[in-house]
């Protein structure tokens, strides 16, 4: 018996394989689950190649969570295949170029909605989409990517800003969720070496900080630790936990200079 033995999860954010969330869908089928994906626009080729590599190739769903139309497919597809969802790893986010590397003084709000959109607001999307499948499976686990927004990072600009509304909103969310037995969390994954990382400007001086500063240590290219706590929330073994970010980054949060 795994840890998801028997449970259904959809997966945001497998692009490829070095991304988290095929770390975490590479798990979750090991550890039991029965795991679909969603691949967008261009990439969606990406995700179905990469969906090939797993253990057990699981469906590959179109999903542009800015499309309302797209979103209630997708909750229409899983209800006529499942009927029931036991989990969701939320692993979206985007900033056009203007949004990142530049300070938060020179974007215009055509830039900054998108980020909120895309990184934040998709969360609540995604979610409110999948409640009636998950109150069919009598409640289940919300899991979201985050990168910790309590200070202002280096050239993040407003990347951060979007993830310290994806805090704050899956506090909302564990609010009005829970009274389906819906838990809501995050896990804040220190620097990771992907596809999404490499877009950001100065991504080389994450590395170079975290391998000094995290207590216990940190490499950038192994995404299993991350992984592992993605699966430990989208599992049972934290019934009553809900509204948390849990801080997966070598222990570089707690530490001062």
């Amino acid at each position: 018996m795994g840890l998801l033995t028997g449970k259904r999860v959809l997966l945001t954010g497998v692009l490829t394989d070095d991304s988290l969330a095929f770390g975490v869908a590479r798990l979750a089928q090991q550890e039991g689950a029965e795991v679909a994906l969603t691949g967008f626009g261009r990439g969606l080729s990406l995700t179905q190649r990469t969906a090939r590599k797993l253990p057990s190739p699981p469906d590959v769903l179109e999903l542009d969570v800015t499309d309302e139309e797209q979103v209630r497919a997708v909750a229409d597809q899983l209800s006529r295949s499942w009927g029931t969802l036991d989990g969701i790893l939320h692993a979206i986010g985007f900033a056009p170029a203007a949004c990142l590397g530049n300070g938060v003084l020179e974007a215009g709000w055509e830039d900054v909605a998108v980020a909120l959109q895309v990184s934040a607001y998709s969360l609540k999307a995604l979610a409110g989409a999948m409640l009636p499948l998950l109150q069919a499976a009598g409640g289940g686990s919300v899991v979201g990517l985050d990168f910790d927004a309590s200070v202002a990072w280096p050239a993040y600009d407003w990347m951060g800003v979007s993830k310290a509304a994806l805090e704050s909103l899956s506090r909302y969310l564990a609010r009005d969720l829970g009274p389906s037995r819906v838990r809501v969390n995050l896990v804040a994954a220190g620097p990771v070496k992907t596809v999404a990382a490499r877009s950001i400007p100065g991504f080389e001086h994450f590395e170079r900080v975290w391998a000094e500063r995290a207590p216990l240590g940190w490499d950038v290219r192994d995404p299993e630790a991350v992984a592992r706590a993605c699966v430990c929330l989208l599992s049972d073994w934290f019934p009553l936990t809900t509204g948390e970010i849990i801080h997966v980054d070598g222990g570089f949060h707690a530490v001062g200079a």
